[in-house]
């Protein structure tokens, strides 16, 4: 009975990864070529899109909790995650073609709302929705079926490859990094819960509080 159940709900999160990902590609495209005055209400109507598809298609994630043990494996993970992109910046805007004007453009997002909103959104529903759908479904899915540190490769890759559709290959190759560390820690057993506090401290942290580098727009551009 539990073999059954067990392959009911493998099967379950199979095809709700498979449909998550269907829908991941048109709505991020929808999402960063949108019209920008509204990029964040569609970026929040992603996640919980996603984010509520991550848990119908796999239950367990119901489960998630966040502690102590959570919340500092979490900020750890995201400051050395932070260091990295530091490094990473300063290498893009130097060596990719665009990569300065790329940068900026990602930072000018900030600028839409009121950080205290965009801050709220990202740590109650952007971070978390991304982790559960990404990692919780998704990277789930793939180390199932091609076990657990080719399917966290893969994940990383898809990961990455969704945000070609933003049109912004700076951003495309920040998201593959960053999928990479998460999807490394997930598949070496950090908890859901840690990973959501990486997510959401990371996002706040290199977007709102302390950028990588410059930010103000280049003359002309957006």
């Amino acid at each position: 009975m539990r073999a059954h159940q067990g392959f009911v709900l493998a099967r379950l999160g199979d095809v709700g990864a498979a449909v998550g990902l269907a829908a991941a590609v048109p709505a991020f495209a929808a999402t960063f070529r949108g019209p920008r005055d509204r990029f964040w209400s569609r970026m929040t109507a992603t996640g919980l899109g996603l984010g509520t598809l991550a848990i119908a298609a796999n239950p367990s994630l119901l489960r998630t909790r966040i502690g102590r043990r959570d919340i500092a494996m979490g900020l750890g993970s995201a400051a050395v995650l932070y260091g990295t992109f530091k490094l990473g910046d300063r290498f893009a805007r130097r060596f990719v073609p665009g990569g300065d004007r790329q940068i900026r453009q990602i930072y000018g997002l900030r600028e839409l709302r009121p950080r205290e909103e965009t801050a709220l959104r990202l740590v109650t529903v952007i971070g978390p929705a991304e982790e559960l759908f990404w990692r919780g479904l998704v990277q789930e899915a793939l180390m199932r079926r091609y076990g657990r540190w080719r399917g966290a490769a893969l994940a990383a890759i898809v990961y990455s490859s969704v945000h070609v559709t933003t049109g912004n290959f700076t951003l495309m190759g920040a998201a593959g990094v960053a999928g990479a560390h998460w999807c490394a820690l997930y598949a070496a057993g950090v908890p859901m819960g840690a990973l959501i506090v990486s997510h959401s401290a990371w996002d706040v942290w290199v977007f709102l509080v302390q950028p990588t580098g410059e930010v103000m727009p280049l003359t002309g551009g957006a």
